[in-house]
């Protein structure tokens, strides 16, 4: 028997007048735009015979860490992302809380703090190696402003990872003191992160830039608790785009190994295609992979050839335009003379400046990014290109001060980006 699979006018009329009915409770259930604000990139935690100490405690049990971020896109409301990477046991969160501090001078004196909910229950398991999302916080929070998340652990919890260093002073304290404005006297300080992975802004027509890099751009000698690594600059420039820029950087991160923390090709996915919003990313990588071997942190480990090298960038290219998002690579800054006064002061060498060299002609060159920044060029001294110039060097003759920072976000022409011509006068009327 034939079938019919002709639709009569009357199911047409009722089709139609159906989807004309349902169409204001789709519309008002779509899922909302959020844009990744701010993140903090995982590490594993090493063990004591590390030459760095991790600066955190070995176990929590009945504590509150209370920690600082300063948003770079803000938005009408919010969720915050949790992370057990590379932990091997469930973490039991008691109760977590956001509060806006009274000011940005005294950050951590709050005039109110919200509970944070997951599916609707204030306790919450973030499973071995998983992250724990947040439901929405109905928080309105403005561009470059501080958030406080205060985190309680009930349970006794041996963490398998951290943000080794965050630039920012935080604190741990006994008992649930999650919704107090002012913390106890008796505090731990530490600048590393706990737990607190991504901040996510709600935002119609935000976007973001992601910036995945080293102790460069994690800010290792920025100066602490003032938000001055080069993509803090480089975010006050943006805020006037409604374009987020969040730091990925890990110091003592490498482009092909592991180092402290996971190579680059390892994480890119978790920690920049996977974010909400994402349009670029920024890539200031290498100097490790070139510098490490024969020092303490690599001490057997055979230096990488250019070609491998390239091979990377390479990957790492085609890997970021597969997801429909801009690369942006920048050249490696010069290092001649870097950590000479440390027991790393075989850092720096003639054949490993070489390579650095040889590196960033080919990036130079490379037609398989979507545009350069040359951060070789804006930080090297006049008198020898192989040197941070004296007036960004922090000291140790590899880490930008902050002087060097700005340099580094002020140098970058915002219309690789963007595409607009008037940018720039955007921006600067934008100021007055």
């Amino acid at each position: 028997m034939k079938k019919n699979y002709g639709v009569s006018v009357y199911q047409l009329i009722v089709g139609l007048l159906c989807v004309l009915l349902l169409e204001p409770v789709l519309a008002s259930n779509l899922p909302s735009h959020f844009v990744t604000s701010w993140t903090s990139s995982p590490q594993p935690i090493w063990g004591d015979d590390f030459i760095f100490p991790t600066n955190i405690p070995a176990k929590l049990e009945n504590k509150t860490i209370r920690q600082s971020v300063r948003v770079s896109l803000g938005g009408d409301s919010f969720r915050i992302e949790m992370s057990n990477a590379y932990g091997s046991i469930p973490v039991k969160l008691g109760r977590v809380t956001v509060g806006l501090p009274v000011s940005e001078r005294d950050n951590y004196v709050l005039e109110q703090t919200i509970s944070v909910t997951f599916g609707g229950a204030i306790e919450a398991t973030i499973q071995p190696g998983a992250v724990l999302l947040s439901d929405i916080i109905p928080l309105q929070i403005l561009p470059l402003s501080s958030i406080v998340i205060s985190v309680y652990l009930p349970e006794r919890t041996e963490l398998g990872a951290f943000h080794w260093d965050g630039r920012q002073t935080n604190f741990i304290v006994s008992g649930d003191q999650s919704q107090a404005s002012v913390l106890s006297s008796k505090r731990y300080e530490t600048t590393a992160r706990l737990l607190i992975s991504a901040l996510f802004v709600e935002n119609e027509g935000g976007s973001a830039i992601a910036v995945i890099g080293d102790s460069i751009t994690d800010g290792a000698t920025a100066s602490l608790d003032n938000n001055a690594r080069w993509t803090d600059f480089l975010a006050e420039r943006l805020k006037w785009q409604n374009t987020a820029v969040f730091n990925a950087g890990i110091s003592g991160a490498r482009l092909l190994s592991d180092g402290m923390g996971s190579n680059a090709l390892s994480r890119l996915n978790r920690d920049v295609i996977s974010k909400p919003g994402l349009k670029s990313l920024i890539v200031l990588l290498g100097i490790n992979d070139i510098a490490w071997p024969g020092t303490l942190f690599a001490p057997s480990s055979e230096r990488p050839s250019l070609n491998k090298l390239i091979a990377g960038f390479t990957q790492l290219a085609e890997q970021t335009h597969l997801h429909g998002v801009k690369i942006y690579v920048a050249t490696l800054p010069p290092f001649e003379g870097a950590l000479s006064d440390t027991a790393l002061s075989d850092y720096y060498s003639e054949e490993k400046n070489a390579l650095r060299l040889a590196l960033n002609n080919w990036i130079r060159g490379a037609d398989v990014f979507d545009d350069v920044i040359d951060f070789d060029r804006i930080l090297q001294s006049e008198n020898n290109p192989n040197k941070i110039g004296k007036e960004f060097d922090s000291g140790d003759h590899l880490h930008p001060s902050d002087a060097g920072n700005k340099a580094m976000a002020y140098g970058i022409d915002l219309t690789i980006f963007t595409n607009q011509i008037g940018l720039k006068l955007a921006e600067e009327g934008a100021k007055e």
